[in-house]
């Protein structure tokens, strides 16, 4: 079976010539195959549970525009230090 060429990566081409050079042109190519089924099936990336609920909170904003996060956006960590709960909102700044 041909492979088309252009629709591959780089990685995905590099991982071919050297399975052709390995153990041949056929042989390289069916083993490519496999492996790039292999990789199709296990490409899909879970969704962040924190991301999710964060998105969640923010979803009443989203028509405000009152509401601005800025050019930079803001960062968001937990608060440090003695007897410090919550989260800690700093503004991202540009660095010069």
């Amino acid at each position: 079976m041909a492979i088309d060429e252009g629709t591959l990566t780089k990685g995905q081409l590099r991982k071919l010539t050297a399975l052709r050079r390995s153990v041949g042109d056929k042989l390289g190519e069916e083993v490519f195959l496999k492996w790039l089924a292999q990789q199709a099936a296990t490409a899909a990336p879970k969704a962040d549970p924190v991301a999710r609920k964060i998105e969640e909170a923010l979803a009443g904003f989203a028509n405000d525009r009152s509401f601005n996060l800025g050019v930079y956006g803001y960062s968001i960590r937990r608060a440090r230090g003695k007897g410090a709960t919550g989260f800690v909102a700093t503004k991202n700044t540009k660095r010069a």
